[in-house]
């Protein structure tokens, strides 16, 4: 999550004016907010987020140290490959997270059939990522997902159009589930050298390898 401040300074003499922050990581404004609190001299804060809701501080300190529980700075690397002479395609996700002060990444894939083309292989391995953060509880904050599919990454932020049933298919149904989880997206497009492990489990999901683990990194 990400937050602005809006604070009025005034000065021991009584000159006071007021000041305004772009959107900062939330860890970011509590320890600010936190720091101008002490002096004694802010007559009035407000905190907002994204979505134009007003915060508390207390409320900002009581997200934070549930952040301390849950996983948190959520980063998804997603990638899909399909067989055209089988028709099978390969999903491959990779989840880098934080938890309990602890740094973990997680890999899966999956094979699955029935899928029309690469395009499509491309955004199902998205949906089955956002998936995987649902089972990990990541709920209610804003995530970083990286691909290599120009196409997803521009659609899903909006960028592009989509117009095809197929991938609209699973646009919708990826949507649907940050909604559901209280997530938003930042989409970053890699090159496949920088999803090269998430590659390479959509590979092996074609080859039927099953890849499931966890690491403390």
């Amino acid at each position: 999550m990400k937050l602005r401040m809006k604070i009025i300074y005034c000065t021991p003499r009584g000159t006071e004016a007021a000041f305004h922050s772009e959107f900062m990581p939330a860890g970011a404004v509590l320890l600010l907010m936190e720091d101008m609190q002490q002096n004694g001299r802010v007559v009035q804060m407000e905190l907002i987020d994204q979505y134009e809701t007003e915060w508390t501080l207390k409320e900002l300190r009581a997200y934070m140290k549930e952040l301390e529980i849950e996983p948190h700075h959520v980063r998804l690397f997603a990638d899909g490959g399909f067989e055209k002479h089988s028709g099978r395609s390969g999903l491959g996700c990779v989840v880098h997270y934080e938890q309990n002060q602890k740094e973990f990444r997680l890999r899966r894939n999956r094979e699955v059939e029935q899928l029309a083309s690469n395009n499509e292989a491309e955004f199902a391995a998205l949906h089955f990522g956002i998936g995987i953060l649902g089972e990990l509880g990541v709920q209610n904050q804003e995530i970083e997902v990286f691909a290599d599919s120009r196409a997803v990454i521009m659609q899903m932020s909006g960028e592009w159009p989509v117009y095809e049933k197929e991938l609209q298919y699973w646009a919708d149904k990826t949507d649907d589930l940050l909604k559901e989880f209280g997530l938003s997206v930042q989409y970053t497009h890699v090159d496949r050298k920088q999803n090269k492990e998430a590659d390479q489990l959509a590979s092996q999901a074609l080859k039927k390898i099953e890849i499931d683990s966890t690491i403390q990194k």
